[in-house]
């Protein structure tokens, strides 16, 4: 009966645990686990513009699937992701330097220092493109408090 009892709370433990996880994401996914709703990260330092990836093409990191234009920029992209996938996870930059994780608009991106960043929106941009320096600092402090934080809960009212 002892061992009966143990499992069961040990499988509701478990079931607990990935429901959390599976709702805490540090990578901005739509659906079926797709990042930057579908484009493809290496064509933004290869190309200098948002470029949609193709299913075809894909290639896996840190939890998320990246689409990509050709072989490759997949290839490229495998070589060396941590180079060509969008920083804080592919949510919004002047979002997290705010303390939220809001989802981005592949049109509305900057590289500095060879990163990439993503914005809401154009007129997001425009406002984090006012001052860089001071929002990627203010955006990486808040980015570690954050990260794990599912979308509802890094976005709640205070």
């Amino acid at each position: 009966m002892k061992i009966s009892r143990f499992v069961k709370m040990a499988g509701l433990a478990g079931s607990i645990l990935f429901s959390s996880l599976s709702f805490a994401s540090a990578v901005n996914i739509a659906e079926n686990d797709v990042a930057i709703h579908g484009y493809d990260p290496v064509a933004y330092f290869t190309q200098h513009k948002a470029v949609e990836g193709a299913a075809k093409y894909t290639a896996t990191y840190e939890g998320a699937i990246y689409r990509f234009s050709s072989a490759k920029n997949r290839d490229m992209f495998k070589a060396n992701a941590a180079k060509y996938a969008p920083q804080f996870g592919g949510y919004c930059a002047m979002g997290v330097a705010l303390n939220k994780k809001l989802d981005v608009d592949p049109d509305a991106f900057y590289i500095e220092d060879d990163k990439l960043y993503l914005n809401l929106n154009k007129a997001v941009q425009k406002k984090w493109l006012e001052d860089v320096p001071a929002n990627l600092k203010t955006a990486y402090r808040v980015w570690d408090g954050i990260e794990t934080l599912s979308v509802a809960d890094a976005n709640a009212e205070e």
